[in-house]
C-alpha cells in the first residue's frame, strides 16, 4: 500500500490576513456622527457686566415642561400636540392683540417697511424631565417657526421657504426671527 501523506494547512498566516483585513475594515469604514440639536449660540458678550435686558411680559411665551412631563404654556396646561399652533399664533400675532407681542416697523428687502414681533420664546425645563418630552417640545418650537415662514415663502415669492435663494430666505428670516431662550433646568417639578 501506498503511504498517504498528512495534507495539513498551514495555518500560521492566518492570523496576518484576518488582522490585516481587521485593520483595512477599520479604516475604510465610515461611521455616522450624532449631530445634536442644532442652535445658533449667541456672540460671547463684551463686556462682562452682568446687564439684564428689560423684556416686556407680553413679549414672553413662556414654556415650562416639569418632571412629570407636562407642559405648562403661559401659566397653562397643554399637550404638546398643541404647542405648535399656539406658539405660531404668538410669534406671528396678526390681529396685534394687546396681550401678544409687540411689533416695531423694520425695513426689509423684499417687503419694505415691515412689522415684525418682538417676541421671545422662553423655554425652561426639569431636571427631571425625560429627553423625549425634551426634543418634542423642542421639535413643536421650531416647526412653528418653519411652518409661518414656509407660509410667508410661499404667499410672497410663490416658493417654500427652503426653495428660495439666500437672499429672500434672510429676508423672511428677518420677518420671523427664531427668538427661542433656553433657560437653565431647575428642579421644579419635584422628583
Amino acid at each position: 500500500m501506498a503511504r498517504r501523506e498528512n495534507s495539513d494547512i498551514n495555518a500560521g498566516s492566518m492570523a496576518d490576513i484576518a488582522f490585516l483585513l481587521l485593520i483595512f475594515f477599520l479604516v475604510t469604514t465610515t461611521m455616522d456622527v450624532d449631530t445634536g440639536l442644532t442652535r445658533r449660540l449667541p456672540p460671547p458678550a463684551q463686556n462682562q457686566d452682568d446687564t439684564e435686558v428689560d423684556v416686556k411680559k407680553r413679549n414672553i411665551f413662556v414654556v415650562l415642561v416639569n418632571s412629570k412631563n407636562q407642559l405648562q404654556v403661559q401659566g397653562e396646561l397643554m399637550q404638546i400636540e398643541n404647542l405648535k399652533e399656539a406658539c405660531k399664533e404668538f410669534v406671528a400675532n396678526p390681529n396685534d392683540l394687546e396681550n401678544m407681542p409687540e411689533k416695531e416697523e423694520i425695513e426689509i428687502p423684499y417687503f419694505g417697511l415691515y412689522r415684525v414681533s418682538k417676541g421671545v420664546v422662553s423655554l425652561q425645563n426639569d431636571r427631571g424631565t425625560e429627553y423625549g418630552t425634551y426634543i418634542a417640545v423642542q421639535d413643536a418650537l421650531i416647526a412653528a417657526y418653519n411652518e409661518l415662514r414656509d407660509e410667508l415663502a410661499v404667499k410672497r415669492f410663490g416658493k417654500k421657504y427652503d426653495n428660495l435663494p439666500e437672499d429672500q430666505q434672510e429676508a423672511v428670516r428677518d420677518v420671523f426671527p427664531q427668538r427661542i431662550s433656553e433657560a437653565e433646568p431647575k428642579n421644579i417639578g419635584g422628583n
